[in-house]
């Protein structure tokens, strides 16, 4: 799979928010291949983290939350990330300060319910589930749902929490954290 650049995930969003009612009546432009995003705007509710490499990892990332109609889709996007699954969560803190991670806390579950997977059964707000990452380092996932809102400052308010990449996928059933491993990539939630 060729790598694709941010400009694709704003993009997608651009297209997402005219789609559900949330942007302007034009169509959104298109970034020319290889072009940076400047100039590119997103109406309605977002948020953004920047995702950096953690535990020596040279992996960076973007995850873009956006809100429409009631729902919040995430779309995370990791480059330079070792191939293979890698589990994306939601965490307490927002704070990657720590080398390793740590510094964000465990996974965010303001409904303390048991880790799963999303949408079967059991699950935490903050489980996104496993990004698969190609030969490339590159991979993406994307979730939506009515259980998030964006600067509410609600229980169920994802700015301000933390985003984490670990090592390892998740299994789903160890508790509390899927024996996801590691964290190799860490962003924080900021509200645009």
């Amino acid at each position: 799979m060729k790598r694709r650049g941010s400009w694709i995930l704003m993009a997608a969003v651009l297209l997402l928010l005219a789609g559900c009612g949330g942007g302007s009546e034009e169509p959104a432009p298109e970034a020319p291949e290889g072009e940076p995003t400047e100039g590119f705007t997103i109406e309605g509710n977002f948020a953004e983290a920047m995702i950096e490499g953690r535990s020596g990892s040279e992996m960076t990332g973007m995850a873009i939350f956006s809100e429409t109609a009631g729902q919040v889709t995430v779309t995370v996007e990791v480059e330079k990330a070792p191939p293979g699954l890698h589990a994306a969560h939601l965490h307490e803190f927002g704070d990657c300060s720590s080398e390793d991670g740590k510094s964000a806390g465990g996974h965010w579950n303001p409904t303390t319910d048991d880790h799963g997977k999303w949408g079967e059964g059991h699950f935490h707000l903050g489980d996104l589930g496993n990004i698969e990452v190609n030969e490339e380092g590159f991979g993406s996932i994307t979730l939506t749902t009515d259980l998030w809102s964006l600067g509410t400052g609600d229980d169920n308010d994802v700015v301000g929490l933390g985003i984490i990449v670990h090592a390892s996928e998740d299994d789903f059933t160890t508790q509390p954290t899927g024996a996801a491993g590691g964290r190799i990539g860490c962003g924080v939630v900021v509200k645009k």
